[in-house]
């Protein structure tokens, strides 16, 4: 039989980087802050902040400006934009998961980039995982990759940002160390130019 070739058509970035700074004191006793059980709401297995607009608040600036900047490298790699097309965070919120807890599976509608910075996170321990959205047929298999797997995780570590489509289900599994997983979550939209005029599609968004 002659050689395959194989082409991975169509593929969902996700990119895993880290903050290139430490953590200042300042916002780690604000991330300490909120963990008072009156800053906090109860998620479905985990707790958030009251607070889902975080990195609007003084202490957070720096880390929103550098967020963001992650944000647009991401964007201008994997879009490759014709037009100026600038990504801004809208929501934020801060994660609180304790052993036993953990992320249901879901998806972040009203978004086009999310993201995951990891304030504190075991590295070899902690992990995220990521669900394929639609599989048709299901063929049995014990050698797992990229193409026939219905999901794939990720290890994290504190200092870690992941982004992804926003569109993407992702979970995390319940926490198995003694130590609280502490997280800042974020969505991100688009303000510039979407489509093309000549395609009948610009979405001008200022």
């Amino acid at each position: 039989m002659s050689d395959i070739n194989i082409f991975s058509l169509f593929s969902t970035a996700v990119a895993i980087t880290t903050l290139d700074k430490k953590f200042t004191k300042e916002e780690l006793d604000f991330v300490e802050k909120h963990s008072k059980p009156e800053m906090l709401v109860k998620n479905m297995g985990n707790v958030t902040s009251v607070n889902n607009y975080i990195l609007n608040e003084p202490e957070l600036v720096n880390l929103k400006k550098i967020l963001t900047e992650h944000i647009n490298d991401y964007i201008t790699n994997i879009y490759k934009p014709k037009y100026k097309a600038e990504g801004y965070i809208t929501q934020s919120w801060l994660n609180y998961t304790k052993k036993g807890e953990f992320h249901h599976v879901h998806e972040h509608p009203n978004s086009f980039i999310s993201g995951v910075l990891y304030i504190n996170a075991l590295n070899d321990v902690d992990k995220i995982t990521f669900h394929r959205n639609h599989n048709q047929l299901k063929i049995a298999t014990d050698t797992y990759n990229t193409y026939n797997s219905d999901t794939w995780w990720l290890g994290i570590k504190t200092h870690n940002i992941i982004l992804f489509p926003s569109n993407l289900t992702h979970s995390v599994d319940p926490v198995t160390s003694d130590e609280t997983r502490i997280s800042l979550a974020f969505n991100s939209f688009i303000k510039g130019v979407l489509g093309d005029k000549a395609e009948l599609t610009e979405l001008i968004n200022e």
